[in-house]
């Protein structure tokens, strides 16, 4: 697990104490790519927290990125999120 990635689950998981988390690293996938040059990933979250329940869309990304902090923009580039409350499996 590179140390991005694990930064991700961490952070994620203190802050929002996933019932179900799953992250993928798609870097190799952007080679070449601008970000991906100047040293940033490009990942996928996939979440399911209690913490969404009652909040749009908007809401539930503005959570995710305030548990990231520092790592947007330098160590992630790219960030595709699929936030979802337990309620809604």
């Amino acid at each position: 697990m590179s140390n991005t990635l694990a930064q991700i689950e961490t952070r994620l998981t203190d802050a929002l104490a996933p019932m179900s988390l799953h992250i993928d690293d798609e870097s190799a996938q952007h080679a070449g790519h601008a970000g991906a040059r100047d040293g940033g990933g490009h990942y996928r979250v996939d979440i399911v927290s209690a913490a969404f329940t009652g909040k749009n869309t908007v809401a539930r990304h503005r959570l995710i990125y305030s548990a990231l902090g520092d790592l947007m923009p330098r160590a992630i580039h790219a960030l595709a999120i699929r936030a979802s409350a337990p309620e809604e499996l």
